[in-house]
C-alpha cells in the first residue's frame, strides 16, 4: 500500500529559526491577496517559493531558492528523518486545547486508480498545472499536503510524543491562531517501523489535492522521459505529505457555509420559500444565531438566513430524496451538501449539474458563520445557507466508494503551514547517503 521514505529536510538556518513566525506562510490556495502582499515584504518569507510572482513565477522561485541555498538561508539536515509535526489549537466557544499529531515524510505519488492515495475532491486543471510547473522548475516542495491513515491502536503516537520532548523549533502563533511545533525522528529502526505500519494502509488525501496532482503529473512526465531507465526509486517519484491518524479525536473538520450572491429566477423571499416547499419542511425561527444549534446532528437540515426577521430552519422531506438522480454513489447522495446542491442549486435555482455549479459565480464558500449573516445584512448576498460539518466517517465512506464530494465540502482545521519544512526531489537525493537503507 502506501510507500513512505524519510527525507533529509531543508529548513531555515539556525540563525533564523528564532524568527520562524515571520518566515512561514499560508498554503497557496488559502492565502488571501492582502496576506500575500504583507508576506512579500519580507525577503526571506517562504511565500517567495510557494506563491512566487512576476512574469516567470517558477523561474523567480528557482532563482530565490538558489540564492537562499548559497547564502545559508536554507540548510539541509545531514541525516534522513521523519519529521514530527504537532499543531495546538482551540475552536471558538470551547475552552479545550486540541493537539493534532502527525509526521511529515515523502510518500510515493501513486495514481488514483491504484487505490493507495484516495481523493474526495475534484481539482481544477489550471491550479494543477501551476503546481506541476513550479515543481518541475525547482524540484523543491515548500509545504506538505495532508493525508490520513487509520490506526485504531495508535501504534506510532508514542514515538511521536517521545520526539516532541526535543523540538527543533515552534511558532508562537501562526496566521490561524495555531501553535506549530517541529521535531525529528532519525532512528533507523523506528523509521522502518513507520514504513511497515503505512505499508499496510491506504491514505486519504485530506487537503492538498492540487499539489498532490501536480506531483503526480510531474512524476508521470519524468517517468515517460526516463523510459527503460526508470527504476521507481528516483526522488521525483515522491511527494511531501503530513500524515495524521484518522482515529484521533483531535482531527477537526469545520463546516463551509454557502452564501448565495444571486438567486436567479427568484422574485423575493416568499417566492424562494414557495420554491423550497416541495422539497423541504420550513420552520420559522426568531434568532439567526440559533441556527447552528438547531441543525446540529440532524441529517439534511440547513439554516437559511435571508435578512433581518427572515430566519428559517429547512430540512429535506425524506420521501423526496429518491429524486436525487446525479450519477454518483449512494455515499455521496446521502451527504448534506449533495442534498443542498441538488435540491437548492439545481432544482430551485436551475444551476444544473455539479460542473456548472463549480463554475457558477453566484455562490461563495464561507467558513465564518457571523460573516454569512453580516454579508446578507449588507446586501452583498441574498441568502446564506448554514450547514453542518462533514464527519470523518463520511469522508472515509466517500473515498472508499471511489467518488468525490461536492466542491468545498471539507475544511480540515488547522491547515498545515508553508515554510516549516522543505524537501527536495532533485536527482542528487536519489543517490544520497542512506537512501538504500530505507528503500522498500
Amino acid at each position: 500500500m502506501a510507500e513512505i521514505q524519510p527525507i533529509r529536510g531543508w529548513r531555515y538556518g539556525p540563525g533564523l529559526s528564532s524568527q520562524i513566525d515571520r518566515l512561514v506562510s499560508p498554503l497557496f490556495d488559502v492565502v488571501s491577496p492582502r496576506q500575500r502582499e504583507a508576506l512579500y515584504q519580507n525577503p526571506l518569507n517562504s511565500i517567495h517559493l510557494s506563491v512566487p510572482r512576476g512574469d516567470d513565477p517558477a523561474g523567480q522561485a528557482l532563482a530565490r531558492l538558489r540564492e537562499w541555498e548559497q547564502a545559508g538561508v536554507l540548510q539541509q539536515d545531514e541525516l534522513p528523518g521523519i519529521y514530527v509535526y504537532y499543531q495546538y489549537f482551540r475552536l471558538p466557544g470551547s475552552p479545550r486545547e486540541y493537539c493534532r499529531k502527525g509526521f511529515m515524510c515523502h510518500i510515493k505519488a501513486t495514481d488514483w486508480d491504484e487505490n493507495v492515495v484516495l481523493r474526495h475532491e475534484s481539482t481544477l486543471p489550471a491550479a494543477v498545472n501551476d503546481r506541476a510547473e513550479l515543481l518541475a522548475r525547482t524540484d523543491f516542495q515548500s509545504s506538505a499536503t495532508h493525508g490520513l491513515y487509520r490506526d485504531d491502536d495508535f501504534d506510532l503516537e508514542p514515538y511521536l510524543d517521545e520526539a516532541m520532548r526535543s523540538p527543533l523549533y515552534e511558532t508562537e502563533e501562526d496566521y490561524q491562531g495555531a501553535r506549530d511545533v517541529l521535531a525529528v525522528i532519525q532512528d533507523a529502526d523506528v523509521i522502518r517501523h513507520f514504513q511497515r505500519v503505512l505499508a499496510a494502509r491506504e491514505v486519504i488525501l485530506a487537503d492538498g489535492h492540487h499539489r498532490y496532482e501536480g506531483s503526480l503529473a510531474y512524476r508521470q512526465a519524468r517517468q515517460a522521459a526516463a523510459g527503460d531507465a526508470y527504476t521507481g526509486h528516483e526522488a521525483w517519484n515522491f511527494h511531501l505529505m503530513y500524515l495524521t491518524n484518522a482515529a484521533a479525536d483531535d482531527l477537526r473538520i469545520l463546516p463551509t457555509h454557502r452564501l448565495l450572491l444571486d438567486l436567479p429566477g427568484i422574485a423575493g423571499v416568499a417566492d424562494l420559500l414557495a420554491q423550497l416547499e416541495p422539497y423541504f419542511t420550513v420552520l420559522t425561527l426568531d434568532d439567526p444565531y440559533d441556527l447552528p444549534e438547531r441543525i446540529a446532528g440532524k441529517q439534511w437540515a440547513f439554516g437559511l438566513y435571508l435578512g433581518e426577521g427572515e430566519v428559517y430552519k429547512i430540512r429535506l422531506r425524506p420521501e423526496v430524496h429518491a429524486q436525487l438522480d446525479w450519477s454518483t454513489t449512494e455515499e455521496v447522495k446521502n451527504l448534506d451538501l449533495t442534498v443542498l446542491h441538488y435540491f437548492v442549486l439545481e432544482k430551485v435555482l436551475g444551476i444544473a449539474g455539479s460542473e456548472a455549479q463549480r463554475q457558477w459565480p453566484g455562490v461563495a464558500y464561507v467558513r465564518n458563520f457571523p460573516e454569512c449573516l453580516t454579508r446578507v445584512n449588507k446586501g452583498e448576498a441574498r441568502a446564506a445557507f448554514i450547514t453542518n460539518e462533514v464527519s470523518m466517517a463520511e469522508v472515509e465512506r466517500v473515498c472508499h466508494s471511489g467518488a468525490v464530494m461536492p466542491a468545498k465540502s471539507t475544511f480540515f482545521f488547522p491547515k498545515t503551514i508553508g515554510g516549516f519544512l522543505f524537501s527536495s526531489i532533485a536527482e542528487r537525493e536519489t543517490s544520497a547517503p542512506f537512501t538504500d537503507v530505507f528503500r522498500v
